[in-house]
């Protein structure tokens, strides 16, 4: 075989997404988790502004939110189920309860994801600067062969490129968060913070994912398939 000829890819060989976005779509559903955890989450937020708002009581009201995410972590636990998204509720109701109890002051239990969401949104623009998107991170997670080859979407262009656009709609939703829960967190709204706690948390990521979705169904971007031109240079070179 010469080396310049072009081998014919066989059926076998390709990929059954025929585009960037195809795969992405099958990928992100696959890392994505369901309306379990999105529930978790937000109940133990539930239980703090309940009580506040009933008792004016900053400890009943941390020892409540904290008696919840315990009571879903035993659940799981006796259901011999996925403690995933628990434990991050749990490790973020304890972590609220500390700055609420450490200050005095209620709406402190809001500064820990606000501070988080700073985080994550100067971390996502870096990403994207440094061509390392964070949602790549995820479309790696849902292949089947990161294990053996984790940061394999970025030998394709078109993924990163794809990945780059989608990681400005995770910026965006961030930087939403942060225009709306600061200045009530500097006017101590705490009813206001924990409804735009609930609000801003789940609902929003499903909006932003529905705009990806939306990115990814008008995307036409071709697949540079490297693992079949690694098989076609590897077969020229034995010839």
């Amino acid at each position: 075989m010469s080396r310049d000829a072009t081998p014919e890819v066989t059926p076998t060989e390709r990929t059954s997404d025929e585009t960037v976005e195809e795969l992405i779509r099958h990928r992100l559903s696959t890392a994505l988790g369901g309306w379990r955890g999105s529930v978790e989450t937000a109940l133990p937020t539930i239980a703090f502004i309940g009580v506040w708002s009933w008792r004016q009581d900053l400890k009943l009201a941390v020892w409540c939110a904290v008696g919840v995410a315990v009571v879903l972590a035993i659940a799981r636990l006796v259901q011999r189920s996925s403690l995933q998204h628990v434990l991050g509720a749990v490790f973020a109701t304890a972590l609220a309860a500390f700055f609420a109890m450490r200050s005095g002051k209620a709406e402190d239990a809001f500064l820990p994801g606000m501070l988080l969401s700073g985080g994550y949104l100067v971390g996502t623009v870096v990403s994207i600067l440094v061509r390392w998107p964070v949602v790549g991170f995820l479309v790696g997670a849902g292949d089947p062969r990161a294990a053996e080859d984790p940061f394999g979407w970025r030998r394709d262009s078109g993924m990163v490129r794809v990945c780059s656009r989608l990681t400005w709609v995770l910026v965006a939703l961030y930087a939403v968060r942060l225009s709306i829960q600061v200045p009530l967190y500097l006017a101590a709204q705490v009813e206001a913070l924990g409804v735009a706690k609930i609000v801003l948390g789940w609902p929003l990521w499903i909006g932003g994912v529905a705009v990806m979705g939306w990115l990814l169904v008008r995307g036409n971007t071709p697949q540079e398939l490297e693992a079949v031109r690694d098989t076609a240079a590897r077969a020229s070179d034995a010839d």
